[in-house]
């Protein structure tokens, strides 16, 4: 099993050297999604724009890459795109073909594979059952749930679908997953999981779902692709801080901006192995592009095949084994109440700042699908560079933690 390391930057746009005493009007520290939005939206609006990101690549955790088995590859876990929002997914259509994906999950529970999230078909299975109807779905539930006050994510399934559906399929997946048991999350984290009466087996019930078809990285590289936009991977804001701009943009940890001043904002991180096998006749190794091991005995979370959902013919596969941890990049806020009162707190300071916008996951420290960031994006920008428009000659655009 090969530890994956950070790949060498591929896809990335022309880098031009920054020459002493440039000057820009937006400074953008950030290149996944909030970042590469907001340079876009600014560039086209005339402005000159510098984006920077400490990692060797664009498209932040969305990046990826040809693996070693010759797999294109998500470097930072699955990243499967679905909105309902047509504003959004008209504006990524201007950067990027699609091909069309409707994400299905695995659970392996007593050595088989059950649909997640529970639908019919996972009760049948779990039970040896012969449920036809919704009907008879729904009164099953009703038998097994034990209503209660929504306090945590332990009452939020445990209401719907019983203690045995909570404990087998859910309790050790979110230990492993958050280093907490679920009656220490927030109702919210396992609430927005949904829970079906019929046999429909896909993850997400989006009206748009579709991935990438050259990849998020070369899409990434389309939306940076604009001559008022100068890109600078592996730097730091601290490299380019002095430079003259009038706007700046944050899409980091609200906590870092701010030297961690109040505290550190805690996140659960990743780390991933991969293993690679030739197929026959361009096949899989899995059923579908995610397996789920809710066992506490088993280390990892879930394994991943991405040709499933690329469409990649080839004739290897790669499985990406994921191993929650709480060491590395960070990718969910955990959402406890002590947290979130540090974020508020990091927020009054937000916006006592001048003229820097906050915006994306990290910057509000909240787990957000790509089709929201880009969403509070394209809100943000309208107002932060409708209000350059308008700035006079001794204005200043005050700060703002996007809504």
């Amino acid at each position: 099993m090969a530890l994956l390391e950070t790949p060498p930057a591929t896809g990335t746009p022309t880098v031009r050297r920054l020459k002493s005493g440039s000057n820009f009007d937006v400074i953008v520290v950030g290149a996944g999604f909030a970042g590469s939005v907001m340079a876009e939206r600014a560039a086209s609006m005339g402005l000159r724009v510098l984006v920077v990101d400490t990692r060797q690549h664009i498209a932040g955790n969305a990046y990826d890459f040809i693996d070693e088995w010759g797999v294109l590859a998500h470097r930072y876990g699955p990243h499967l795109f679905h909105t309902n929002a047509a504003v959004v997914s008209d504006y990524l259509s201007r950067f990027t073909a699609w091909h069309p994906y409707e994400h299905r999950v695995k659970a392996v529970i007593d050595g088989q594979y059950v649909p997640v999230p529970i639908n019919r078909t996972t009760v049948n299975l779990m039970y040896g059952l012969n449920l036809e109807t919704e009907d008879q779905v729904t009164d099953f539930y009703a038998r097994v749930a034990e209503p209660r006050e929504m306090h945590n994510s332990e009452d939020a399934v445990v209401a719907k679908v019983g203690r045995d559906l909570y404990e087998r399929l859910f309790r050790g997946y979110t230990r492993k997953h958050w280093a907490l048991d679920p009656s220490e999350l927030d109702a919210s984290v396992c609430a927005r999981i949904p829970i079906r009466t019929s046999t429909d087996d896909r993850y997400f019930g989006d009206s748009f779902q579709f991935m990438p078809k050259h990849g998020y990285t070369k899409m990434f590289e389309n939306i940076l692709d604009h001559p008022l936009i100068q890109v600078e991977v592996g730097t730091d804001y601290a490299d380019v801080a002095n430079l003259s701009r009038k706007l700046l943009v944050w899409t980091g940890p609200i906590d870092a901006y701010f030297d961690e001043r109040l505290g550190k904002l805690p996140y659960r991180s990743l780390r991933f192995e991969a293993v690679g096998y030739p197929v026959i006749n361009q096949g899989y190794l899995q059923p579908v592009t995610q397996v789920n091991f809710p066992s506490e005995d088993v280390a990892y979370t879930r394994t991943v095949e991405y040709r499933h959902a690329t469409g990649q013919m080839h004739d290897h596969s790669s499985l990406y084994y994921e191993y929650p941890t709480d060491v590395g990049d960070p990718y969910y806020p955990i959402p406890r109440p002590q947290n979130r009162e540090l974020y508020e707190r990091y927020v009054t300071l937000a916006e006592a700042e001048r003229d820097t916008v906050f915006v994306g996951r990290l910057a509000r420290y909240q787990y957000l699908n790509m089709d929201q960031v880009v969403a509070q994006a394209l809100q943000a920008a309208e107002k932060a560079f409708g209000a350059e428009r308008k700035r006079n000659s001794n204005g200043r655009v005050g700060s703002r933690v996007s809504a």
